[in-house]
């Protein structure tokens, strides 16, 4: 592909606004060119240039796009993915990307067929404090793991506003279709398929219909044991990332700032970008052949999702494998839907 890569949004709220149009506007690769606002027309006050199209289906016919972000509600991912795939279009698609694992399957089936990509936006890989995780567990130094916690833990609890995300009867609603796939995602791209996954969920806010706490239990061949968990009823939330090691362990706060930035509209060539706050790195614990232990502050290193467009216009231009691998997101929806 050696044009801009012309690439339309199936929706501007939260997760267009601060996820997807920032990036693809900032890339010299993409062109912001498209977007489907059934009511409201904001995305031109953003940006000035984009066609606002009032349906997907007005924007599933513009034949100048090659790629659509489908940024829509849970339930709608899978239908939306393969209508714009059946258009000719390549589909950059939230979390999750389907809400089964046969979904996964038959969109990645498409796409070979029509020599098309399916792309899983799953951007908690560029967070600061899991990037920071990553490099801890590839430097060996924690010798053989035995056990690794994630945790996604947030103090809402009211009930959301948007009925969707509430409504039992929705493919899709629920916290573990909501959170879990950030954490399922880096757990499995850290450690692969597991041999064993054993589930907990729970609903206890007041008049909650959906799970909103899951606790999932991921068993390796090596030995390890991998807890995967979230909830919307943590007051005051723990690290989000704690590992144990033969030879030590890691304990990690849950510190990236990209989501406050964004939604602040601080500019990405801002020298802040991306940079957690001084004092928030994680611990690292080894210990030493005598015996002693020591323990270092380990900086995490800048959060930038724009990785993950670069990394699709990469597999786009040349070729280059996409890091969300099709089983990785065969393997997540399977654990989430067993």
């Amino acid at each position: 592909m050696n044009h801009p890569i012309q690439t339309g949004l199936l929706a501007y709220g939260m997760s267009g606004r601060i996820f997807h149009a920032p990036f693809l506007a900032a890339h010299p690769s993409f062109q912001l060119r498209a977007v489907a606002e059934r009511s409201r027309k904001l995305a031109a006050a953003d940006y000035p240039d984009i066609i606002s199209y009032d349906s997907v289906e007005e924007l599933f016919q513009d034949s100048e796009l090659d790629l659509i972000v489908v940024n829509t509600p849970n339930y709608s991912h899978f239908d939306l993915a393969k209508q714009a795939l059946e258009a000719g279009k390549h589909v950059l698609i939230e979390k999750p990307v389907g809400t089964t694992a046969a979904q996964i399957s038959e969109l990645f089936a498409l796409a070979r067929q029509r020599n098309l990509q399916v792309f899983g936006y799953q951007n908690r890989r560029w967070d600061s404090d899991f990037q920071a995780v990553r490099e801890v567990v590839e430097s060996g130094q924690l010798g053989q793991l035995i056990e690794a916690h994630l945790h996604f833990d947030r103090y809402k609890p009211a009930i959301h506003t948007k009925v969707f995300k509430e409504e039992p009867t929705t493919p899709g609603a629920g916290l573990s279709f909501d959170l879990g796939p950030h954490v399922l995602d880096q757990a499995l791209s850290l450690f692969g398929q597991p041999a064993k996954v054993e589930r907990t969920l729970g609903s206890y806010r007041p008049h909650s219909q959906v799970n909103d706490y899951f606790h999932y239990h991921l068993s390796y061949p090596s030995g390890l044991h991998v807890f995967v968990s979230g909830s919307l009823l943590v007051a005051d939330p723990g690290p989000a990332y704690v590992l144990h090691g033969t030879q030590g362990s890691f304990r990690q706060q849950r510190t990236d700032v990209q989501e406050t930035q964004l939604d602040q509209k601080l500019p990405l060539s801002d020298a802040a970008y991306g940079l957690d706050a001084p004092g928030t790195g994680g611990v690292l614990t080894v210990v030493k052949p005598d015996g002693e232990k020591s323990s270092t502050t380990v900086t995490t290193p800048r959060g930038n999702y724009m990785g993950l467009f670069e990394a699709v216009y990469q597999s786009l231009t040349n070729g280059a494998p996409f890091p969300v691998r099709e089983e990785e997101l065969f393997w997540q929806l399977q654990i989430i839907e067993q």
